[in-house]
């Protein structure tokens, strides 16, 4: 595929067009994928793997060498879109009818500060535990301070963002859809924390101090029947070998007292 079968949609095709690294290993990539696919938004995508394969095309699709990027055929010159925050804030604008963010002002506050918190912090949750998200980590998974400081804030930030959701749905006359998502509908913000989730299973990361609140946001995205499709291309992707990248599976090898597999696909959640 040469780069301008990449940028120029044919008539035909679906107007967008995601390039990034394959999501069972990007979450970048990940954010734009599960809320295109929550929301069966249509889209032509190329997945590359940046540690097998030349740049030479990628660099011609992505000038600041970063993925993912959206290509919007809508527009002439088609519009290229870069970082998963600016994508996921130009869907919201494209598709206003869609609850990408609440319509409640309070709720819609709370969304957009904890998408940009996860957006632009939580380095050692990330650094230390890196996106793999079929793999199975068992043992005495050491976590560092800042790590663990991260892991408590993020199960805070789920806790309060459903209990204000519960809060503002409850109060008379209001008009906030409560589906049980992060602030009721499931938006940008769901998808911000949604490789947050796979990390916190692979890692076996510490629940202790989740409130029920956050155990039932856990809940409900790992029992979506929209988002169990998307987990199952993940395992689809598996079976390609040109997904695979090693520098991110079997981090602990050779570390004594911690094991290494994968996930089944019909793994459910048991807090």
């Amino acid at each position: 595929m040469d780069s301008n079968s990449v940028v120029k949609a044919e008539p035909d095709r679906p107007r967008y067009f995601l390039i990034g690294v394959w999501d069972r290993y990007s979450t970048w990539t990940a954010r734009v994928r599960v809320l295109l696919d929550f929301y069966s938004i249509p889209y032509d995508m190329r997945m590359f793997n940046l540690w097998h394969e030349s740049r030479e095309e990628f660099d011609t699709i992505s000038p600041s060498g970063l993925v993912p990027v959206l290509i919007d055929n809508k527009y002439d010159p088609p519009l290229k879109i870069n970082d998963s925050l600016a994508i996921l804030l130009h869907l919201a604008d494209e598709h206003p009818s869609l609850p990408l963010f609440p319509a409640d002002p309070y709720l819609r506050t709370i969304a957009r500060c904890a998408a940009a918190e996860m957006h632009s912090g939580f380095t050692a949750l990330r650094n230390e535990f890196c996106a793999s998200f079929l793999a199975k980590y068992e043992g005495a998974i050491p976590i560092s301070d800042a790590a663990e400081k991260d892991i408590a804030r993020v199960l805070q930030l789920w806790g309060n963002a459903r209990r204000k959701t519960v809060e503002r749905a409850s109060e008379a006359g209001s008009t906030v859809k409560d589906e049980g998502f992060l602030c009721g509908e499931f938006g940008i913000v769901d998808a911000f924390f949604w490789p947050v989730l796979w990390r916190f299973r692979s890692f076996n990361l510490p629940l202790t101090t989740a409130t029920p609140e956050a155990i039932e946001w856990t809940r409900k995205m790992w029992s979506d029947p929209q988002l169990k499709k998307v987990g199952k291309d993940y395992f689809q992707q598996a079976e390609n070998p040109r997904s695979k990248i090693d520098r991110y599976d079997d981090l602990f090898k050779g570390v004594e007292g911690i094991t290494y597999g994968k996930f089944d696909e019909e793994w459910t959640f048991h807090p």
